[in-house]
């Protein structure tokens, strides 16, 4: 484990700080002083303005600009050397010795950030075992929890590129069909099961034409970022047999707003879990691939203060993104820079480490009682969910900084 990386900018040298120079995460962010959203890294309290620096030859990954757009993929194209390169170059410019170059900052909380990067497609995995044992247990029973296939196959399904956000957009609850009880008509209504799930977010860097190893997979993932794939759970519960979610899925997947590189997540790798059965030998890992991650979820009632009602860890994942990505290549689907993969929810063994709402009140029987006294089966309108997640080093920390989301009122539908 690499000890902390001292940085002339002063904030990013604090033990519990989420950007030191160990980390140098990847963003889109606007003053508000006229300028178009651009690229830029955090450090500390700071941002370091990639625009700026790359006007004035600081760093030139490229022959032409590729941090004067409000994403990340231009530069995610030049592949792994380029991604290697500057991140040498940031460390040589923002470390502890080296000339302070004040100009190019600019603070964290007089800018708005935006999303990172464009995502191409979105595919959304189910990739924890112990949140397919739990969901599985409250509809069919533990002796039939997981699905036949699940032990052999990370699970997903296509979902909406359209659908994803950056952390700070507001939430909608949504509108859809909901089945009665017995043999009553479905109607149409707002979702009164409204729920979050922990995801990471993996982000494809490196197009791919067929299928590809394992470990092509792992090189060609850029970074991560925290996800919360909102879900409406009894939307989901009438319309998910026999395709799979729908409607349910479709309303928001918040991310958070900076790409933490793979570079950055380095020293922190994990193996996964024991296999319960052999994988074949297309999803054999050559290398531990996940990562010790710490990951918790946060909720504030409107007007309230937040309770945390959950702390897990990214290694509870029985399949690496890596693998999932491997798997979804596995039928000749070509990938595209800027792809998402989620994880699907991220849940440990424990009633304080589950990874949704749906669980950790099993299904609306057992509330949860948060700081205020307020209790919470699903989310409530007004209610601000926050991911946060972190990588812990010798005195200092890799972090993700928030991903967040208010929820708002249903609106009126048609007349």
């Amino acid at each position: 484990m690499t000890d902390l990386l001292r940085s002339w900018v002063e904030s990013a040298n604090a033990p519990e700080a989420d950007f030191p120079l160990n980390n140098l995460p990847y963003g889109v962010f606007s003053s508000g002083d006229g300028t178009m959203p651009r690229c830029g890294v955090a450090i500390g309290e700071k941002i370091f303005d990639l625009c700026a620096a790359e006007g004035d030859d600081l760093v030139t990954p490229a022959g032409h600009p590729v941090f004067d757009v409000p994403y990340w993929n231009d530069f995610m194209e030049l592949g792994p050397e380029a991604w290697a390169e500057l991140r040498v170059r940031l460390t040589e410019l923002l470390a502890e010795g080296a000339e302070p170059l004040p100009s190019y900052l600019v603070d964290q909380a007089a800018v708005q950030m935006h999303m990172p990067f464009r995502v191409s497609e979105y595919t959304d995995f189910y990739a924890s075992r112990n949140h397919a044992f739990n969901v599985g247990s409250m509809f069919r029973g533990p002796e039939n929890a997981l699905p036949p296939n699940w032990l052999h196959i990370p699970i997903g399904y296509n979902a909406r590129a359209s659908s994803v956000v950056v952390s700070g957009t507001p939430i909608i609850r949504p509108h859809g069909q909901l089945k009665g009880p017995d043999d009553a008509a479905p109607r149409f209504a707002a979702s009164q099961r409204f729920d979050i799930e922990l995801e990471m977010g993996a982000i494809v860097g490196q197009p791919s034409e067929g299928p590809i190893s394992v470990e092509q997979a792992f090189e060609n993932i850029f970074g991560y970022v925290l996800l919360n794939d909102w879900s409406a759970r009894d939307i989901q519960a009438w319309e998910y047999q026999p395709l799979g979610p729908f409607q349910s899925k479709a309303t928001a997947t918040t991310i958070s707003p900076w790409i933490v590189t793979a570079a950055a997540l380095e020293p922190f790798r994990a193996s996964t879990p024991e296999r319960e059965r052999e994988l074949l030998p297309y999803l054999a890992e050559p290398a531990p691939m996940l990562y010790d991650i710490a990951l918790e979820v946060g909720l504030t009632p409107k007007g309230g203060r937040e309770t945390v009602l959950s702390q897990t860890n990214l290694n509870e994942l029985y399949y690496s993104a890596a693998q999932q990505l491997a798997h979804h290549t596995s039928s000749g689907c070509p990938m595209r820079v800027g792809d998402l993969l989620g994880s699907g929810t991220i849940s440990g063994a424990e009633p304080h480490s589950r990874g949704s709402l749906l669980e950790m009140s099993w299904g609306g029987k057992e509330p949860v009682t948060l700081d205020t006294g307020e209790t919470r089966c699903f989310i409530e309108d007004g209610d601000t969910l926050t991911l946060r997640g972190g990588a812990q080093g010798k005195g200092y920390r890799v972090g993700f900084g928030a991903c967040t989301g208010q929820i708002l009122p249903a609106r009126e539908i048609g007349g």
